[in-house]
C-alpha cells in the first residue's frame, strides 16, 4: 500500500497494497501530500523502540478449518493478536459501547475528498474509513479487547471454512442481510463481487483474489475473465463456485492462508449484480453497513444517514450510533487539528476519520491533559524507506555507506517527534504478524547516522567523490529530512545533487524505470498484518516495471525462490516469521532500500464525541464506534 500523503497513512495501501501499479493516494498520515498511492493501504523515541514497541502477533484457529495454528511473538509493552474466528464470533450485535447514546450529528474533517465510493476501486485509507461505515463484505476485523482483534464473518457465518490444505475455502452466507434497496444478499452477488474484479474499468482496487484464482501475477489474471461477467461469461465452477444461493466456495490451485484477511479488504466489498451499473456505480453504490449516502459534492460534502435495511443483529462489529455524519473536505491538518484543539461551538461533536494532528501541534496535544484525553494514538501500518537504484549503484558497499550515513532521527523530528514517528531498523513494520527488532545497520543504535563507518566503506569501493543525485518530495517533512541527509553523505564523501520533485508527481516520477536519480524515498504500508503484502511488492525482481512498488529496481532470483516458498506456506505463522527473515537477509546482503522510519498518528476529537478509539488495524480512529455524548 503506497501511502498517500508522506506526512504526517499507511495503504492502503494501502489500512490502510493496490493494483500494483495502479493508483495514487494511499495514505501515512502527515498534512502534505503523497501523490501516489496508499493502499496500495498507513503511525516513539528511541526508547520506545527499546521499552514499548507495539508487535502485532497472529494466532489463527481457522473458522472450522482443518488445523488451528497459533504464534505469540512476546515484547515489552502492548502485544496485540489477530484470530481467525468461528461462527459463534461472527453473531451479531456488535458488542456495547460503554456510555454510548443515539442520536445527534457528528462533524468529520477531513482534508481530501473521497474520490472512489464503488468498493472494487477503494484502496486508499480515507476511503476505507468510509466504507466501514457503509460497505459490508464477507469478513471484516472485530476489536475483542484493546489487545485482541479477530477476523470475523461479516456477511459470511465465519472467517471461512479451508481444505485440501488451504487451496479450497467454503463460506455460508448469513439470514436477513441486505442492500439498502431491501434486496437480499445472495451468493450470486458475491459470485458477481468478484468476477467484476477482471473487467477493465476497474482499476483502483486490490488484486490480491484475482490473482490467486488465476494463479498469475501482474495483470495477467484478466484474461481469466477478460470483460468480467459483462458479456455473460462466469468464472469456472472449478475456480469460484456458487451451489446455492447461501454458499460461496473458492478453489485456488495453491495454498492461500491468508484469504479470511483479504477478503476484509474494503475493495472485496459486495455489489449487487442487479444494481450494478459499472462505471456509474463509482458515484452511486448500494450500501450494505450501518450508513447510506444521503448526499455528496465532491471536494466540498458527503452526508451520511442511518440504512434502516442493516441489521445489527447480523453485523459482529458495528454500531448505528449517530443520526448522520456530516463530512466537510477541504480541511487541513493544521486547521482541524486547530478546531479540535479548541472544542469551541461544533467542534465539541466534531472528529476526523483520517486527518492526524499537525507536525508543530504535537507536542502541544501529548503535554496538554485536557486535549490529550481528547486524542487517540497509534502506529500505521506504513514504513518510509530510501530507496538505492540498483540500475545505477551497483557496489554494495557504496550502498552500505549510503545506509550507514543516513540519520534516522532527522526523519522522526520533521514528522513531530515520538507522535508522528518511530526509528525503524528494518523493512518490517511493528504492525506486522512476526516482526522482529532487528537492526542490523546500527540506525537505532547510532539515530544520527554512523559517518566514520559510511566513509570507510566509501573509501574501500574507491568511489570517494562520487556523485549521489538526490530526489525528495517538496513536502515540509521530506525538505527538512534532504538538509540533513544531504550534510551526512557529504561528509562521508559523497558528492550529493539535491532535486526536490512536486508532490502531486512525486511518485510519477521516481516509479519510471528509466529515472535520473540514485536515492529517492518512499513508504509502503502493509494490506493486512502480514509482511506478505510488504516484502514480494518491494523487493520482487519480476515485479519491475513502471509504476511499481520496487522502487530500488532489486533483482534476486535467490530471493524470489525464496518468496515463491513462503507463499505456499499453510500456516500463516509460520509463513510471517518467514517473511521476517527474508526481509533481514535482503537488507544484509542486498541493501536495495534503507529503512528509515515506522509512522504514527495522533488523532483529534471533540469533548461531546464519544466513544473513539484506535482502530490496530483500521490505524485510524474507528468510525463504528463513535456516538454523540448527551
Amino acid at each position: 500500500m503506497r501511502a498517500r500523503r508522506d506526512r504526517v497513512v499507511g495503504g492502503a495501501a494501502t489500512p490502510y497494497g493496490i493494483s500494483q501499479a495502479a493508483t495514487d493516494n494511499r495514505q501515512a498520515g502527515a498534512d502534505t501530500t503523497m501523490s501516489r498511492v496508499s493502499i496500495r493501504t498507513a503511525r516513539a523515541s528511541l526508547a520506545a523502540v527499546a521499552a514499548g514497541a507495539l508487535f502485532l502477533t497472529g494466532c489463527s484457529s481457522g473458522g472450522g478449518g482443518e488445523d488451528g495454528e497459533k504464534t505469540k511473538a512476546k515484547k515489552q509493552g502492548q502485544d496485540v493478536s489477530y484470530t481467525f474466528a468461528d461462527e459463534a464470533a461472527s453473531k451479531g450485535p456488535a458488542p456495547a459501547v460503554k456510555g454510548s447514546s443515539k442520536g445527534g450529528t457528528i462533524k468529520v474533517l477531513q482534508r481530501d475528498s473521497f474520490a472512489h465510493l464503488d468498493p472494487a476501486q477503494i484502496y486508499v485509507s480515507d476511503e476505507q474509513a468510509l466504507a466501514r461505515l457503509i460497505h459490508r463484505g464477507l469478513t471484516t476485523y472485530k476489536r475483542t479487547s484493546p489487545d485482541k482483534y479477530e477476523v470475523v464473518g461479516d456477511l459470511a457465518t465465519d472467517s471461512g471454512k479451508k481444505s485440501d490444505g488451504g487451496r479450497t475455502w467454503t463460506y455460508k452466507l448469513k439470514d436477513g442481510i441486505k442492500f439498502e434497496d431491501g434486496s437480499a444478499i445472495t451468493s450470486k452477488d458475491i459470485r458477481h463481487t468478484i468476477e467484476r474484479q477482471f473487467a477493465p474499468f476497474i482499476t483502483e482496487g486490490p488484486t490480491f483474489v484475482q490473482q490467486w484464482l488465476a494463479n498469475t501475477g501482474g495483470s495477467e489474471y484478466r484474461k481469466m475473465l477478460k470483460d468480467g461477467p459483462y458479456k455473460g461469461k462466469h468464472l469456472p465452477d472449478s475456480v469460484l463456485e456458487t451451489p446455492d444461493d447461501k454458499t460461496i466456495t473458492f478453489h485456488f490451485k495453491e495454498p492461500q492462508a491468508e484469504l479470511p484477511y483479504a477478503l476484509a479488504m474494503a475493495g472485496y466489498a459486495v455489489v449487487s449484480e442487479k444494481k450494478d451499473t459499472k462505471e456509474k456505480y463509482d458515484k452511486k453504490p448500494l450500501a450494505t453497513g450501518p450508513y447510506k449516502i444521503e448526499s455528496f459534492k465532491s471536494g466540498k460534502s458527503m452526508k451520511l444517514v442511518r440504512n434502516p435495511e442493516w441489521d445489527p443483529k447480523t453485523d459482529p462489529s458495528r454500531n448505528q450510533f449517530p443520526d448522520a455524519f456530516d463530512i466537510q473536505f477541504g480541511v487541513s491538518f493544521e486547521d482541524s487539528t486547530k478546531r479540535l484543539m479548541s472544542d469551541a461551538g461544533e467542534n465539541q461533536t466534531a472528529t476526523s476519520f483520517t486527518n492526524s494532528v499537525d507536525a508543530s501541534s504535537m507536542q502541544k496535544v501529548r503535554s496538554d491533559p485536557g486535549i490529550k484525553k481528547r486524542s487517540v494514538s497509534g502506529y500505521q501500518s506504513y514504513v518510509s524507506y530510501m530507496n538505492i537504484n540498483w540500475d545505477h549503484i551497483k557496489d554494495k558497499k557504496v550502498r552500505q555507506a549510503i545506509a550507514y550515513a543516513l540519520p534516522n532521527q532527522s526523519i522522526v523530528s520533521a514528522f513531530g517527534g515520538a507522535g508522528g514517528g518511530e526509528m525503524a531498523g528494518n523493512y518490517v513494520s511493528p504492525t506486522l504478524v512476526g516482526h522482529k527488532p532487528t537492526d542490523p545497520f546500527d540506525k537505532l543504535k547510532k539515530p544520527q547516522g554512523d559517518i566514520k563507518k559510511a566513509a570507510k566503506l566509501l573509501k574501500e569501493s574507491g568511489k570517494k567523490g562520487m556523485k549521489l543525485t538526490f530526489a525528495y518530495q517538496n513536502a515540509p517533512e521530506w525538505e527538512q529530512f534532504a538538509v540533513a541527509a544531504t550534510q551526512n553523505l557529504e561528509k562521508a564523501g559523497f558528492d550529493v545533487q539535491k532535486k526536490d520533485i512536486i508532490a502531486d508527481t512525486y511518485y510519477d516520477q521516481i516509479g519510471k524505470i528509466k529515472n535520473n536519480y540514485d536515492i529517492y524515498h518512499n513508504s509502503w504500508g502493509a494490506d493486512w498484518p502480514s509482511a506478505s503484502t510488504v516484502v514480494p511488492n518491494l523487493f520482487d525482481g519480476r515485479q519491475v516495471q513502471d509504476g511499481a512498488a520496487n522502487y530500488s529496481h532489486h533483482k534476486n532470483p535467490k530471493f524470489e525462490k525464496e518468496m515463491d516458498r513462503i507463499k505456499k506456506i499453510s500456516d500463516p505463522n509460520k509463513a510471517a516469521a518467514e517473511w521476517q527473515k527474508l526481509a533481514d537477509k535482503i537488507l544484509v546482503e542486498d541493501v536495495p532500500a534503507v529503512p528509515m522510519h515506522y509512522y504514527k498518528t495522533i488523532q483529534l476529537s471533540g469533548s461531546k464525541i464519544g466513544g473513539g478509539y484506535f482502530d490496530e488495524q483500521l490505524h485510524d480512529i474507528n468510525p463504528t464506534s463513535l456516538y454523540v455524548k448527551k
